[in-house]
């Protein structure tokens, strides 16, 4: 491992794309605490740690995850990578149910996929203006704040000048993203997301230790805790890289005085197909009341199914695994066409052994996805139900801040984006002949 991190500055492309990516983050990292005009950042902090533990607190720190807490210190950066996130979502969605923009996605080529990107971009702007009107209102309301007045001068100068601030942060942190698809190393979003992420694993571990230190959490809990993480991170790693390998054969074919064809292959379906949208999208759905509710003054009947849908209860524990289930099928449908799939290996002269070409194929990978899918999704809803699950009074009752670092979407995302991204340095090392994340002997099998 640590050779093989030395290997990466021998080689000056490489070198340059890893250190153009820490650079962009340092970037990313430094705008997130770079605070809002007009905003009370110490009465805002201190509201906070009034709530921490509660279910608003961790209502909050759901929300922040994906900002990398720069949502509860209203910096610039407060709104993160999420507007981009759900433009490409329903960009996607969109795709799917509109002819134009299906035909410009498969035989657009590098044009249609730049166009497509332009619509991204434009859909990141739309939800990020629509946000950011509500983040002013929000900040502006002393009842969501249990009375602290956050914004000492609010009004419309207020509100417009917080709206052009979010809302060029969150452009620049999209146009952040897209300089390290360019120019470094991974996938630009991920990295963004997951630095955010790591930025608070020193915060968890110093109330973890202050808990320890001052008797609020028992040494046989954190020992249970540290178990229960070294386990997730394996489970982790295990779906991410786990795929069903389907045996495919290609027929011979003579042309000429050759002879083409006829080699043995497999196609692979991966076990997490979704990712990690299907969280984002059930929670997207759960937290929407909880939104409203703290736009809302009266202690009507928003406020009612706010209260039943905190996190950590029994009834959004369910609701969330139900929806992770129901949006892991519905993403992967979109994602995996099986009739598209059957199609190209009849084109191409391959076939399943064992199972008729075209339709009959379809319904048995069409069978196989199903099966596969449905593993895929009760590991996601055990990941993303598992801090709600041990910060319970019941069993742990830890903060949640601790907890989502012991399993959950966040840790589902730095295991992930960190496999991707040793992936492509290893085989920008393997190019130059160094060796890379895997043993020699591998390594000599390999480049023979």
């Amino acid at each position: 491992m640590l050779r093989a991190l030395g290997n990466i500055f021998k080689v000056p492309e490489l070198k340059r794309k890893v250190l153009y990516t820490l650079f962009i983050i340092a970037i990313y990292r430094l705008g997130a605490h770079v605070p809002t005009p007009g905003v009370d950042g110490n009465a805002l902090s201190q509201f906070f740690q009034r709530i921490a533990g509660s279910a608003g607190g961790n209502l909050f720190g759901m929300m922040a995850l994906f900002s990398g807490g720069a949502l509860q210190k209203a910096t610039v950066f407060a709104l993160g990578i999420m507007p981009y996130i759900s433009s490409s979502i329903i960009l996607q969605l969109l795709t799917v149910v509109i002819p134009q923009l299906e035909k410009l996605a498969k035989e657009g080529g590098e044009e249609g996929r730049r166009t497509l990107i332009q619509y991204t971009r434009y859909g990141t702007l739309i939800l990020a203006l629509i946000q950011t009107f509500f983040i002013a209102l929000w900040l502006e309301n002393p009842n969501a704040f249990q009375g602290t007045v956050i914004v000492p001068n609010p009004g419309w100068s207020f509100r417009l000048m917080t709206i052009l601030t979010l809302t060029t942060g969150t452009v620049f942190i999209m146009w952040l993203g897209e300089q390290i698809d360019e120019h470094g190393i991974g996938n630009g979003m991920s990295i963004l997301i997951t630095a955010g992420i790591i930025e608070s694993i020193p915060t968890a571990l110093i109330q973890t230790s202050s808990l320890v230190r001052f008797g609020q959490l028992a040494y046989w809990k954190l020992g249970l805790m540290l178990a229960l993480f070294v386990f997730t991170v394996i489970g982790v790693i295990l779906i991410i890289q786990g795929q069903r390998k389907i045996p495919v054969q290609y027929a011979k074919q003579i042309r000429g005085h050759r002879v083409y064809g006829g080699q043995s292959t497999y196609l692979p379906l991966k076990i997490n197909q979704a990712g990690v949208i299907p969280i984002i999208f059930a929670q997207s759905v759960i937290l929407f009341p909880a939104t409203i509710a703290g736009l809302v003054r009266s202690q009507g009947f928003v406020q009612k199914i706010s209260a039943w849908l905190t996190p950590g209860t029994a009834l959004y524990i369910s609701l969330e695994a139900f929806l992770i289930i129901f949006f892991t099928f519905f993403y992967t449908a979109i994602t995996f066409n099986p009739i598209d799939v059957a199609n190209n290996l009849q084109k191409y002269g391959g076939f399943i052994p064992g199972i008729r070409p075209g339709k009959t194929t379809a319904e048995h990978l069409d069978y196989l996805m199903t099966r596969i899918a449905f593993t895929g999704a009760l590991f996601l809803a055990l990941i993303a139900v598992f801090p709600s699950i041990i910060q319970s009074p019941r069993i742990l009752n830890i903060p949640f801040l601790i907890a989502s670092f012991f399993g959950g979407t966040g840790l589902l995302i730095i295991v992930g984006v960190i496999l991707d991204t040793m992936k492509k340095i290893e085989s920008q090392l393997l190019m130059r002949h160094y060796e890379g994340f895997i043993k020699k002997g591998k390594l000599r099998a390999r480049t023979r």
